[in-house]
């Protein structure tokens, strides 16, 4: 018989990828994100590519995978799709230390994010 389908969690017109565990800070990879927030796909890409920011290689690649999955599993048209959402989570942070004088200690944390691109098919206005 098989299990039942589960229901979309976007909107027909949406189509979203998500990225965990990145190895960046939440604060710096929201910068990223405003970037890109609201623009349509096509600039979208561009300002990534042309980015000097380390992490925006990791946030082209979730937005190209929005957009393949918008395409391929949602039919929808490419050439007018915008960034809807593009929103940055906390994941885990890794705790070290680094040794200090007179028997001290002082902490050093690692975050982690996630990364959540939507986009939105939009009907062009003539």
């Amino acid at each position: 018989m098989g299990q039942t389908a589960n229901p979309r969690r976007v909107a027909d017109n949406e189509a979203r990828a998500k990225l965990r565990m990145i190895r960046i800070s939440p604060q710096k990879l929201n910068l990223v994100a405003a970037l890109i927030r609201g623009k349509k796909v096509e600039k979208a890409l561009n300002d990534l590519e042309f980015s000097r920011k380390r992490i925006s290689k990791d946030v082209k690649k979730v937005l190209e995978s929005a957009i393949a999955n918008a395409e391929n599993n949602h039919g929808l048209d490419i050439d007018s799709l915008v960034v809807a959402e593009a929103y940055v989570g906390k994941n885990l942070v890794m705790k070290r230390f680094r040794a200090r004088a007179r028997g001290r200690g002082a902490k050093i944390l690692k975050p982690f994010s996630e990364l959540t691109i939507v986009v939105r098919e939009v009907e062009e206005a003539a």
